[in-house]
């Protein structure tokens, strides 16, 4: 009632809801509850790497073995590149990482974008402003879809490097979308056959090498041989690589014939690249390269009667693949435990998304026809359906066997010591049972398919599968692995998680999971030199006596069921002393 005794006026919704809000606002604010307004991330508007930047701009990676980025690094700057890999991370890059990244990534992305940017940083330090930095750095690296965090990497370097104010550095990608693709829509980086090409040699070699290091240092007589070896051939194939003679069919053919290309440019740029195709791969240069390596490393002596059991690496890509403190130097370390560790490839991985790329087309089959649906008696489009998914298989087919062939070719002039790269067809057959072939995610089924092929074709004793934590994918492989165990009880198989912490804690379960992988070998080797009827010192003076023997190029024969080199060592050289079988000529003998 005011003062006329009249009834005060109702209130508004409108201002009813305002006075709410301001008291609401009154007591937020008296409790200290006021919220900040929520900035999502937006990814930042980049300028393209263009071809006039070439020159100037130097292209950053990292992330595989140091044979293999500096091959890879050779082949970019052969290519006109301006190319630099990254040092190795470590737990301070992991550190630096976490700070300017979101919460619960994957410790490959902290590792790589932590390195990242401890190196923009030293940069600054020597002297370049950070608008010096953005605009003569990028960085080139790998991306996804998904369905695991990979499918959030590339979001999640852009975001930390703004953090950590590099807010307008580059990142090029590499897409992985639906089994192969590699495009970035940047014209400054251009694949030419020269690039292709050469990134496969350049792949491929440094699988081989890496494979060879980890085969042969275990035995070397004299320790540090191996590293030696390994670091001048890696500088000899990577300095070929780089300054080789570039193919050019106007160079190479005849003079009746380069006139006649030269008028027609469409002709002599489809001969052109054919023959920086075969030059590439069967130049005589390259077989040369690959020779020249050979002899070096058979120059290291081993001793082959050492008994070691034998690691197989599987796992997640860039976990099962580095050699750093991102795995907890894991290879490192099964080393000093006196184990051999059998390390994964890259080419494994590729010969994989060319399988699954095909496995998929062949189940979207009807899908995927230009004339889904067509009847039976249509046969213009029953034609044209066949036409178009045979056309895109065989291509799928031939890559596939054409990167195993030349996966085993570098192998083979390297001197033969790599087995070829399991076939990808017999992993997801063992794999399907537990773990579907069409799953998506991660390295899918191949970490069943391999711990079960590794293991029943007698090729190593143990399988450690080293993943990030919380790996989705790989999550679900150690669920599925439990069944496996159970249906092979002679596996011995762990899993372990690796991030920037519980070194200690891995590298305890590595050592009691190790103990009875060595027991396995132990009792494989003493089985075997029972089998022979002699001493070990019988055989150690007749290896002491053939030079061939203690070269690490010597092709032991492997008997099926046998993991251990030192068991088919001593069989083998039993043999040969009963005169049941010759010695084998080293690679390059006549």
């Amino acid at each position: 009632m005011n003062s006329a005794g009249s009834a005060l006026p109702p209130l508004g919704e409108e201002e009813i809801a305002r006075r709410v809000l301001a008291e609401r606002s009154r007591l937020e604010q008296a409790a200290g509850l006021v919220e900040k307004p929520i900035e999502h991330f937006h990814r930042p508007l980049e300028r393209p790497f263009t071809a006039e930047e070439r020159d100037r701009v130097t292209i950053l990676f990292g992330g595989f073995t140091w044979k293999h980025e500096r091959l890879i690094e050779a082949v970019f700057r052969g290519c006109g590149y301006r190319f630099q890999r990254l040092p190795n991370p470590n737990v301070a890059a992991f550190q630096t990482g976490k700070e300017y990244g979101n919460n619960g990534q994957c410790n490959p992305t902290y590792f790589t974008v932590g390195n990242l940017i401890e190196f923009l940083r030293s940069q600054e330090t020597r002297g370049l402003s950070r608008q010096e930095i953005i605009a003569n750095y990028i960085f080139i690296t790998a991306g996804s879809c998904g369905p695991c965090r990979f499918g959030t990497y590339e979001s999640e370097y852009r975001m930390a490097l703004e953090n950590a104010g590099f807010g307008q550095f580059r990142v090029l990608l590499f897409q992985q979308d639906h089994g192969v693709n590699a495009m970035t829509g940047n014209t400054g980086l251009k694949f030419s056959a020269d690039l292709g090409v050469g990134q496969l040699n350049a792949v491929n070699l440094g699988d081989v090498i890496n494979d060879m290091v980890y085969q042969i240092r275990p035995y070397e007589v004299v320790p540090g041989a191996t590293d030696r070896a390994i670091q001048e051939v890696g500088d000899r194939l990577s300095d070929f690589l780089e300054h080789r003679k570039r193919y050019e069919i106007l160079e190479r053919a005849p003079r009746w014939i380069s006139r006649r290309l030269a008028q027609n440019n469409r002709l002599q740029g489809i001969c052109n690249t054919l023959g920086k195709i075969l030059d590439h791969l069967y130049g005589e240069e390259f077989l040369a390269a690959m020779r020249l390596a050979r002899e070096r490393l058979s120059q290291v002596e081993v001793d082959h009667t050492r008994v070691k059991p034998i690691v197989k690496i599987t796992g997640e890509f860039w976990a099962q693949l580095t050699e750093s403190d991102g795995n907890f130097n894991m290879f490192a370390f099964l080393e000093q435990e006196g184990a051999q560790v059998y390390v994964e490839t890259i080419g494994g991985w590729v010969t994989y998304l060319m399988y699954q790329a095909r496995a998929n087309m062949g189940e979207r089959k009807g899908l995927d026809a230009p004339h889904p649906g067509a009847r039976w008696w249509e046969l213009k489009k029953q034609v044209a359906n066949q036409w178009k998914f045979r056309k895109r298989w065989l291509l799928l087919r031939l890559s596939e066997g054409m990167w195993n062939r030349q996966h085993a070719r570098a192998a083979r002039h390297l001197g033969g010591l790599t087995p070829r790269l399991a076939p990808q067809s017999q992993l997801a057959r063992m794999a399907h049972p537990f773990y579907h072939s069409l799953a998506r995610g991660g390295e899918g089924h191949l970490e069943v398919g391999k711990n079960v092929y590794y293991t029943t074709q007698g090729l190593c004793h143990m399988v450690l599968a080293l993943k990030p934590f919380g790996c989705m994918p790989s999550s679900q492989s150690d669920g599925v692995q439990s069944a496996v165990v159970n249906r092979f009880p002679e596996m011995i198989f762990l899993s372990i998680e690796t991030s920037g912490e519980g070194e200690i804690n891995a590298h305890s379960r590595m050592q009691m999971a190790l103990g009875e992988a060595k027991i396995k070998a132990k009792a494989e080797f003493e089985q075997a030199l029972a089998l022979t009827g002699k001493k070990l010192d019988e055989i150690k003076a007749y290896a002491a006596e053939h030079r061939q023997l203690r070269s690490p190029l010597y092709p032991v024969p492997r008997r099926r069921g046998i993991a251990g080199v030192a068991a088919n060592f001593v069989l083998h050289v039993s043999h040969l002393i009963d005169g049941k079988t010759r010695l084998a000529k080293l690679p390059g003998e006549n």
